[in-house]
């Protein structure tokens, strides 16, 4: 499993480093060029999400007493992802305001307030998203504090009927030597009663010896 998280992460690297190569070259481009990679950027941001949507499932199958590091690593990874993002967005208002501004034949002065309200927009939705990114990150850890306490639970469950077994158990091999010392008690109370009827059969017997003898004398 680990080696599947880690694959993904080298891609996850490499789709980085390419994106912020190609966000930075945006700007700088001509027209019909910065067109072509803007539409290249966007695809390999949503192949960057699937990679990241992937590293989520990995991480949610990692046992929980090992799933601490992974779930670091997971957010920086994430607030990556948003920083790109963010340059992007940055990078494609820059984008079309200089082709407005090629088309329109602006000088760019008009521009400016429109750049500055984009941007401002840019940074409530980057707050919106780090909210929204944090609320995230409380539910998968009250997820995993859930988890947890279900598998605690899970092995209390098992302690307890493990211990119900050995209740049974001794409670059949108490049945069962009862019933052996019951066994025992009634053969020597047997045993105890034979012997004291052959010994008053015996004295009779002596008794009886003895007045047949005297008779004859």
């Amino acid at each position: 499993m680990s080696s599947d998280f880690e694959g993904f992460e080298q891609d996850f690297a490499v789709l980085t480093a390419e994106l912020t190569s190609k966000i930075a070259r945006v700007p700088r481009l001509p027209p019909d060029e910065k067109k072509q990679m803007v539409a290249n950027v966007e695809k390999q941001l949503e192949e960057a999400k699937e990679l990241l949507e992937q590293m989520d499932l990995e991480v949610r199958e990692i046992p929980p007493q090992s799933r601490g590091m992974y779930s670091n690593r997971m957010r920086s990874y994430k607030q990556e992802m948003g920083k790109l993002e963010t340059d992007f967005k940055r990078s494609r208002i820059a984008y079309s305001d200089e082709v407005r501004n090629e088309l329109l034949g602006d000088d760019g002065n008009s521009s400016e307030s429109q750049r500055a309200h984009l941007l401002d927009n840019t940074e409530r939705l980057e707050r919106s998203s780090r909210r929204l990114e944090a609320g995230y990150q409380i539910a998968v850890e009250t997820e995993q504090i859930g988890q947890e306490m279900l598998e605690n639970l899970s092995h209390d469950r098992e302690k307890i009927q493990r211990a119900r077994e050995r209740l049974r158990e001794t409670d059949a091999n108490l049945g069962k030597s009862s019933r052996v010392l019951t066994g025992m008690l009634r053969r020597i109370i047997q045993n105890r009663v034979l012997v004291v009827v052959l010994a008053v059969i015996l004295v009779i017997t002596i008794l009886m010896a003895i007045t047949f003898s005297f008779r004859r004398h």
